[in-house]
Formats: C-alpha cells, sequence, structure tokens
C-alpha cells in the first residue's frame, strides 16, 4: 500500500486529501484501486440510484460508474451526464427491469448493448460491458463480455477508461489516474490501434488536451505520429461528429496551438478547414476571445479569408443556417464595422447598426463581433443595452396629411437618423416636430 493524493474540491476552493492506494497484478496488467468519498460522488446517490443499484444488487449484476463521469469526480466535480456500465447483457437488464416494473426509453443503442431506464424521474443509461470484434473507422460491431479489463482496454483515451463502483471503489487499468494528476493525454494501448477503431479520436484527443493539458505541445512524439499517419482517416467521418467535436476544441484551452496543429499534421484538410487558414489572425482572435465565452463560429471565422471558406465548411461539416450566416456576417464587418477610437460614443456604430437592419438576431450578432475585435468593455455595455424601438409609425405620418407611401418611406428614413443622432432620446411628439423641417 501506499498513499497517493486525491483532488476534491472543498469550501476555499480546490484541495488535495491522502487516499489510499493499492496496485495488484492482473492478467499481467497493473490495476489501481483506492476509495472514494468525496461530496460529489456521495451526491449522485438520489433515490433512482439507489433503485437502481438495489435492482442490480438483488440480480447479483456488478454495476459501475464509467467513462467521463469517473474523470470528473476525480477531478474534484460533479459530473452533468453519468454512464454506467454492468456485466449483465441487454436482455438481462430487459428482463430485470420488466419484472420491477420499471419503464425503459430510448432503446436505440440496445444493438450495443445500452438499456436507459427511468426512475423517479431520472434517467440511467446503462451499458453491457463489451469489446468491439471489427471496426472500419467510424462504426464497430460488439461483443458482449463481462471482462471490464476488456472494456477498459477498447476505449479512446486513459482517462476516459477508468471505472468508478458503487461503494467508491475505483478500477483503473491503464493509469488513467496517474495521467489524470500528471496532466497528461494519452491512448490506451497503443495510438494507431486506438485512432484506426474510430478516426474521430484523433479530434476527441486534441479536445480533451484542451480541457486536462496544463501547457501547450506537451505531447507523446508517438501519438503525433500516429494522428499524423491516420489523418486522412479522417475524411470517412461524417460532417456532423466532426463539428460536435471541433466546436468543443475551439472553446478549448490551448486552441492556438491545437489548430497550428492541426495544420501541421494534415487534420485540417480532412475536417473541412481551408487550405490557407489565416494562423496569424486566428491567434489574434483567439487571445481577444479568451474569457468572453464566443461561439465557436466566432473563433473559427478568424481562419477564413475569403467567403467561399465558410461555403466549404458548410458543405463539410453541414453546419446550422445561424453558425453560416454569423461565419458570413463577421467576414463582412470585422473590419468596416470598428469602433471611432476618438468618438465619445464609441458603442454608437455598433448600436446604429442593430437599429438600422431591424433583424431580431443582430444583437447578438454584434456581441459576438465584439469578442472577435476583443472589445470587452464594449461588450458588457451592449449586453446591458436594451435596443430601443423607433416611436414613428407611417400611420403617425398619414394623420399629418402624408399620403404618398414613396413620402411616407422618405420621411421616416429622415426622422430615423434624427431619433439616432439623439441617441434614440427623442420621443414621437419631438420627432413630428421635425416634420415640417424636413
Amino acid at each position: 500500500m501506499w498513499c497517493q493524493l486525491f483532488l476534491q474540491r472543498c469550501r476555499g476552493g480546490l484541495h488535495l486529501f491522502p487516499l489510499t492506494q493499492r496496485g495488484v497484478q492482473i492478467q499481467g496488467r497493473h490495476l489501481v484501486t483506492m476509495k472514494l468519498e468525496s461530496p460529489e460522488f456521495q451526491s449522485l446517490f438520489t433515490p433512482g440510484l439507489k433503485s437502481v443499484a438495489e435492482l442490480f444488487e438483488k440480480e447479483k449484476y456488478e454495476l459501475r460508474i464509467a467513462g467521463g463521469a469517473v474523470r470528473d469526480l476525480l477531478n474534484g466535480m460533479k459530473p452533468q451526464d453519468v454512464d454506467f456500465a454492468t456485466i449483465a447483457t441487454p436482455t438481462q437488464m430487459k428482463e430485470m427491469f420488466r419484472s420491477a416494473g420499471v419503464r425503459m426509453i430510448n432503446n436505440k443503442g440496445e444493438k450495443h448493448g445500452t438499456i436507459t431506464a427511468r426512475l423517479h424521474e431520472q434517467n440511467f443509461e446503462i451499458t453491457t460491458l463489451r469489446i468491439d470484434v471489427v471496426t472500419d473507422g467510424r462504426h464497430a460491431e460488439v461483443e458482449f463480455t463481462t471482462d471490464w479489463e476488456k472494456d477498459a482496454e477498447r476505449r479512446d483515451l486513459t482517462i476516459n477508461s477508468m471505472f468508478l463502483g458503487l461503494d467508491g471503489t475505483l478500477f483503473d487499468y491503464f493509469r488513467g489516474y496517474e495521467d489524470l494528476k500528471n496532466k497528461r493525454v494519452r491512448f490506451v494501448g497503443h495510438a494507431s490501434q486506438r485512432i484506426q477503431e474510430d478516426y474521430l479520436r484523433i479530434l476527441r484527443y486534441f479536445r480533451f488536451y484542451g480541457r486536462v493539458a496544463e501547457k501547450p505541445g506537451d505531447h507523446e512524439p508517438n501519438t503525433l505520429e500516429a494522428i499524423k499517419k491516420n489523418a486522412k482517416g479522417l475524411a470517412g467521418i461524417s460532417g456532423e461528429r466532426i463539428w460536435v467535436e471541433l466546436k468543443k476544441i475551439l472553446v478549448g484551452n490551448h486552441v492556438n496551438h491545437l489548430v497550428r496543429l492541426m495544420y501541421e499534421l494534415d487534420v485540417a484538410h480532412y475536417i473541412g478547414l481551408p487550405v490557407n487558414g489565416s494562423l496569424e489572425e486566428f491567434d489574434k482572435v483567439s487571445k481577444n476571445v479568451q474569457n468572453l465565452f464566443p461561439k465557436p463560429m466566432t473563433v473559427l471565422t478568424s481562419l477564413f479569408k475569403v467567403q467561399d471558406d465558410v461555403i466549404k465548411l458548410d458543405l463539410r461539416l453541414k453546419i446550422s443556417k445561424e453558425e453560416k450566416n454569423l461565419g458570413f456576417f463577421i467576414m463582412k464587418h470585422r473590419r468596416d464595422l470598428i469602433k471611432a477610437i476618438d468618438s465619445p460614443e464609441p458603442l454608437k456604430p455598433y448600436q446604429d447598426f442593430i437599429i438600422d437592419s431591424r433583424e431580431p438576431d443582430m444583437n447578438s450578432r454584434i456581441c459576438e463581433l465584439l469578442k472577435y475585435q476583443g472589445e470587452e468593455h464594449l461588450l458588457k455595455e451592449m449586453q446591458e443595452w436594451s435596443v430601443p424601438s423607433f416611436p414613428v409609425s407611417g400611420h403617425d405620418l398619414r394623420k399629418m396629411g402624408i399620403s404618398s407611401g414613396k413620402e411616407i418611406g422618405t420621411v421616416l428614413q429622415q426622422l430615423r437618423d434624427q431619433w439616432k443622432k439623439s441617441g434614440y432620446q427623442m420621443d414621437k411628439e419631438e420627432l413630428l416636430t421635425c416634420v415640417k423641417k424636413v
């Protein structure tokens, strides 16, 4: 036995507490176990989970927390989603739940071993331990197993390959806990083999590097070699799956380093990024948006030089209409719509643009543009600003005897200009007194 340090969130911040840990040789592997009793772990035990645990214990089917939830708990965080793994087959789980009168939903994942049970208004996604028998880089044919180590071995990264028993026992077959403590991201086993099972794991590596690693450039050389060797495999991955991962990378840590790495390792070409992306602009913008919570498209647009870059990205990744329009908007206005440096009202050009556009989502686009430009103070002002309504209508002018539609349009625009010059302060009566002067 020896003592290791466990990261636990307590009052006043993060603190390190000793945990008893032991190493055991199992089937030639080094299994590390320890006991976890953090508040975050205890908070998972809702009435629903207690009921699930009782059912599995009664039938003697071992049940453990799996994957990302274990990683989060070891980092002192309460996980948003909790996945479970078990030795019970889908058929055995269905029989058990039916006998107990438990409702099952969304069982589309049953062929891959996943059953979703609903208890006490809470969903529990539980997957049978499995082995990937045949893989083509996108999909896998699976075979169920009762060997926890075999299931851990098929997972992508060591930090995602751990299990946590409901009694708090951590089961770590590939030194994932050690990697997590050292802020190191490694594939389970051989990197090339893991990548060839699912080429999307290249992007998952980048994403988790941004979440876990303390500094850029701390990669194992053989991992980078494996990524470069297998980069073309991403060409066969659907754009939708790539976009899900890429968006998380773009708003994570070390993004400028990771995107440059994608170009160096020939990954960029296969995921829809422009061949000659503007990396200098990307570096500048990625620094501008730090701590401003930008949308992924806001950051990504800095790579684009021409409008066609957005179109090509959309063809590859099937981005949403909103994301596409945001990309076009930022590219068009990132230079011509900027604050007047010597103006006492630097926010005014942005406000006027919103007023003139009359589009409901323009406020949001302007905020993203301000993030892109690194205008943190103007952004805060914009977020606190309520878009005023122009107080004069065509009906008001008709009541004054102006009947020509063309003349009404001209007068309304002139009044709108007056209103804007007043800082949107003039009311209807003040504006209508200007009509005679028009």
